[in-house]
């Protein structure tokens, strides 16, 4: 009785731990309406034990076909790798739709906004409405507007790349830094120092192939030193896709360093924070439940959806190997797993 006692304690631990990630987080969206405790706990209780505890490898593709009416699709290991469109893709959307599906993206990749994606999705033959594309540089303007940033008067220093520009303009939140910053080096030697304006509200860190030590001293200055300043992260992925040939560091390396630097936790908006979630529910009317969010990451995409109410599908085509998956040391479980995205028709890609 001890024994069983203890592992019903620790079951409820891990779920209340699943369901402060998604309380916090829920209070970014900007028009969704905040979930109540209840419902979230709801929610992961209702979550069926094989889901928590075994791996399922999808054989049965119409029976979670039939169960699902939206599919949210991560992009990069997803759909594409790099600039490489993933074999098969389009044909799988095609038969989805076909069938009825309505099919969102959701990337963290902020280098680029909802704009810059449509026109990768057209680059790559793949025709995409841009109310079906959803970014973390998004996400991050999302935020802003949702907290009424822009009434405090401040402005946002950006590390990251055009994505976080773009959205931040269309929404008229003042802002510095980013590509502006893109080769200003700090000058080190007697008497040097980096001046920051003390009208920074907030730090918004986002990929950036040219992070550099000047970028990482500016922030550090306006978290450690700007009252009440914000440390805000489109995410914190540990490798992300920027060619095919490789895997390469992605923005938790530099999110680390701003950690690093000030000792502070970022809020983070992307992945697998619930603001994109709600968005699309609020916006579109679809149920959690009858979503599927299919992902390669275990700790992003997978635990968006398993944290948020949704089912979960793995797809081996890009950072997770089946190898990491299966180890008695990942602790996160997905619904179902596949290869790629091409299990869901088989019957047509492989015949």
């Amino acid at each position: 009785m001890r024994i069983r006692g203890t592992l019903l304690a620790c079951t409820v631990v891990v779920l209340l731990s699943g369901y402060v990630v998604a309380f916090w987080g829920a209070d970014i969206s900007k028009s969704a309406a905040k979930p109540s405790w209840n419902a979230h706990f709801s929610s992961r209780l209702s979550r069926p034990r094989a889901a928590l505890m075994s791996h399922k490898r999808l054989t049965d593709s119409g029976a979670l076909i039939d169960n699902v009416d939206v599919f949210i699709f991560d992009c990069d290991g997803v759909i594409w790798r790099g600039d490489s469109l993933i074999p098969g893709v389009p044909g799988i959307l095609d038969k989805l739709r076909s069938a009825g599906k309505r099919c969102f993206f959701v990337t963290n990749n902020s280098t680029k906004s909802r704009k810059g994606y449509k026109k990768k999705f057209d680059e790559l033959g793949l025709n995409v409405p841009p109310e079906e594309i959803f970014s973390s540089s998004f996400a991050a303007a999302a935020y802003f507007e949702q907290t009424k940033f822009k009434e405090t008067g401040k402005k946002v220093y950006i590390i990251g790349e055009r994505g976080i520009e773009e959205e931040l303009a269309l929404i008229g939140i003042p802002y510095i830094g980013g590509e502006a910053d893109k080769d200003t080096v700090a000058t080190l030697g007697p008497g040097q120092m980096v001046h920051h304006d003390p009208d920074l509200g907030a730090v918004v860190v986002g990929f950036d192939r040219f992070i550099s030590y000047y970028k990482i001293q500016y922030a550090q200055l306006c978290i450690n030193e700007n009252k009440g300043c914000q440390f805000i992260a489109t995410n914190l992925d540990a490798v992300t896709h920027l060619t095919d040939a490789q895997e390469w560091a992605g923005n938790g390396s530099m999110v680390g360093a701003i950690k690093g630097c000030t000792g502070k936790e970022p809020t983070v908006v992307g992945k697998p924070a619930p603001l994109m979630v709600e968005y699309i529910c609020d916006k579109f009317g679809v149920k959690r439940e009858r979503i599927c969010m299919v992902g390669d990451r275990l700790d992003t995409d997978v635990l968006f959806g398993n944290n948020n109410g949704m089912k979960s599908c793995l797809v081996l085509s890009g950072v997770t190997s089946e190898k990491k998956l299966l180890n008695p040391k990942n602790k996160i479980v997905p619904d179902y797993y596949c290869d790629s995205i091409c299990d869901f028709f088989p019957e047509v890609i492989y015949a």
